[in-house]
């Protein structure tokens, strides 16, 4: 490996102005910086982390807790992390990621050992146990997500509440009046896992003011378990013409049943769906869908981390507003409706 003194040998000058270079924490003159960094690249010298963090009591080291649940749709989850931990790099920093469902273990764990510099939390709660701890503690966090208090906490997410009234909107307009809502998972709602909830709570109100009737059913997703959810929904409210979808395992179940009812999509039914622009576009019926925005989530978070390790970091709530994309999902509703 090439060492520190190896650098300041080939540059032609000391060891400790390369090491102010690296660390940024002297003034160097244009010229030697020029120096000192064009030796770095041609000898390939890496700095040895647990040297560097010693000197400058930092790790470089983003620790994002991401939980993987079995009841979540786990590619968006890894699409935010990947942007996360890309976006990252950009700003020299490398990321820890932490999987398990430890809760509020896994914040004492990075804030007590110096394991990471700031913190990126996902899959948060409304009543997320974790949080106070967050307010307890001086190391910079960001939530990727909303809970039902946002008091002394940063966050950035979807308008899901938004999302939820748009959804009612574009059914409304198109002449729809009984709507369901094929939910995620139970346990996603057992939780009140945040953007679930607020979409929920955005489509009901905006649904009201507009004089829908909604029905919201959760679903485990599978062929199996949308096909008991879509006959409860018939059964209680045989004349609802349109669906939101907010389960991306249920939306290719959701159209084979329909199709094997003899339901046109969208001449019978219309459906909207609330997921990546992948599963809207290579479904069976390319779906009127309102995006997930992941790498946009994942790119701001790190900038508002950033921000708080520099020390011009602030408190605040990023909300994205949502954009509903028409495809072939939607239609008016039928006259018999």
């Amino acid at each position: 490996m090439v060492t520190l003194a190896e650098v300041a040998q080939h540059a032609g000058v000391s060891a400790s102005t390369v090491s102010y270079v690296l660390s940024g924490k002297r003034s160097i003159s244009a010229a030697t910086r020029q120096r000192v960094e064009l030796s770095i690249r041609e000898l390939g010298y890496h700095p040895n982390a647990g040297a560097r963090a010693l000197a400058s009591s930092r790790s470089n080291i983003i620790a994002l807790m991401v939980p993987l649940r079995t009841d979540m749709y786990v590619p968006v989850m890894m699409e935010i992390a990947i942007a996360v931990a890309t976006h990252a790099r950009t700003f020299g920093y490398d990321v820890l990621l932490l999987t398990g469902e430890e809760g509020p273990d896994a914040v004492r764990r990075v804030t007590g050992s110096g394991l990471a510099d700031a913190m990126i939390l996902m899959d948060v709660e409304l009543d997320d146990e974790r949080l106070p701890l967050l307010r307890r503690t001086d190391q910079p966090s960001v939530l990727i997500g909303l809970p039902a208090d946002t008091s002394g906490l940063t966050c950035v997410d979807l308008d899901f509440g938004a999302t939820g009234a748009l959804c009612a909107e574009h059914l409304a307009v198109l002449g729809h009046r009984d709507i369901a809502v094929i939910g995620e998972a139970p346990a996603v709602y057992e939780r009140h896992t945040g953007f679930a909830e607020r979409t929920l709570d955005g489509l009901r109100s905006r649904a009201r003011e507009l004089g829908l009737r909604v029905l919201h059913r959760p679903c485990e997703g599978g062929f199996d378990a949308m096909s008991l959810t879509l006959a409860r929904v018939f059964d209680e409210r045989p004349g609802t013409t349109g669906f939101v979808v907010q389960n991306e395992s249920a939306v290719e179940p959701l159209l084979a049943l329909l199709r094997r009812q003899r339901r046109a999509v969208p001449e019978d039914v219309s459906v909207i769906a609330i997921c990546p622009d992948q599963v809207a576009t290579q479904a069976s019926v390319r779906l009127t869908s309102v995006a997930i925005p992941a790498q946009e989530m994942g790119r701001h978070a790190v900038e508002m981390v950033i921000a708080k390790l520099e020390g011009r970091g602030t408190v605040e709530v990023a909300l994205i507003a949502p954009e509903l994309t028409v495809r072939a999902s939607t239609g008016p509703a039928p006259a018999s409706a």
